[in-house]
């Protein structure tokens, strides 16, 4: 399974809705001139691999995709959003440090959890 890939509008449904069934998908969506998005984005790509599948990143590009960041209220950039299970779980947005990279995604992980569990 690929850990982590590019998302588009015609992809979105797909690649983030759907596969948020299997796994937990971080959508990171970012922009070419943001620095924050420059720095945080290989950090949560790292994470991916550390993760070992156990959740998935969609990189989202603002510029090319303003619809996904509009109908996400994408208002400052990166904003990362969860998805499990077909629905946003939870969000932040601007540049954060690994250790709390890693409690989002291990809440993002037990929540996906629970709910198969039920």
């Amino acid at each position: 399974m690929k850990l982590s890939y590019d998302v588009d509008e015609a992809g979105f449904e797909t690649l983030v809705v759907a596969r948020s069934h299997l796994v937990p998908v971080l959508m990171d969506i970012g922009a070419d001139w943001c620095s924050p998005c420059r720095v945080l984005s290989p950090l949560l790509e790292r994470l991916a691999i550390d993760y070992a599948g156990q959740f998935v990143l969609a990189n989202v590009d603002a510029d090319e995709n303003m619809r996904i960041a509009g109908s996400h209220q994408a208002k400052g950039f990166p904003t990362i959003i969860a998805y499990s299970h077909g629905q946003r779980v939870d969000r932040f947005h601007g540049m954060q440090t690994e250790s709390f990279l890693r409690r989002f995604i291990e809440k993002t992980i037990a929540h996906h959890a629970s709910i198969v569990g039920t």
